[in-house]
């Protein structure tokens, strides 16, 4: 197994402006996965990839970490997705004769995934599959809470049961952002969206919070302040 972590990291946040950096608990944000990848993994396959002069001064000057390139022009806009992101980290290793075989990519916005849990869903990890994505249980079961609008504008479950109790319905996943360990060939035969053997890590619901909104931050604070 040859890895490559890529914790990538846009300039741009509009929820919470300069997200990736902004102190929490007096660290930068993105140093939480960083110093998560470090407890696994040596400095050489760790990338953070940016389009950020700033952020890469702020990595470089608070961590033991270098980041090895800028974003092209063509990976820096608004309309970059992450899958070109992923294969230019890719490539850029390659090139420089590290050739990996699975791709670690950990969100910057998640701050309470640890090493404990990169080495717990490596162990789930086999070649026969796409990838081991990070799960917690949803509270959004759309066969009990989540209705659609039909052709006649009224609402209908999302999927069609006669579930009386929640405790009833089958369990449902939802995707929490943290951790993706992800067959680097499957991922040149297309994007995540595409895969069709997913095997789940599930984690806790304070291990899962990702940091989108203003209301995000603070719950975040007041699970480390609530922590100290």
């Amino acid at each position: 197994m040859k890895p490559l972590v890529v914790i990538p990291a846009r300039g741009g946040s509009k929820g919470v402006p300069k997200k990736n950096i902004k102190l929490l608990n007096g660290k930068p944000l993105i140093n939480y996965s960083i110093e998560a990848a470090q407890g696994v993994f040596e400095n050489a396959i760790i990338c953070v990839t940016t389009d950020s002069e700033e952020i890469k001064e702020v990595v470089e000057n608070t961590t033991s970490l270098k980041v090895p390139f800028l974003r092209p022009d063509f990976l820096a806009t608004d309309d970059a997705g992450t899958y070109e992101v992923l294969l230019h980290a890719i490539d850029f290793y390659e090139k420089k004769g590290y050739t990996a075989d699975i791709l670690v990519l950990m969100q910057p916005t998640s701050p309470f995934r640890t090493h404990a849990h990169i080495k717990e869903a490596l162990k789930l990890y086999t070649d026969d599959i796409d990838m081991v994505v990070s799960v917690k249980e949803t509270k959004s079961n759309p066969y009990y809470v989540l209705f659609e609008e039909n052709e006649k504008g009224f609402l209908a479950k999302s999927k069609k049961s006669d579930f009386i109790r929640r405790q009833d319905c089958p369990d449902v996943w939802e995707l929490n952002g943290a951790l993706y360990i992800i067959n680097i060939q499957s991922l040149r035969n297309g994007p995540i969206g595409s895969f069709k053997k997913m095997i789940k890590y599930v984690m806790n619901e304070t291990d899962s919070i990702d940091i989108d909104t203003m209301f995000d931050w603070k719950l975040a604070e007041f699970y480390l302040n609530d922590s100290n």
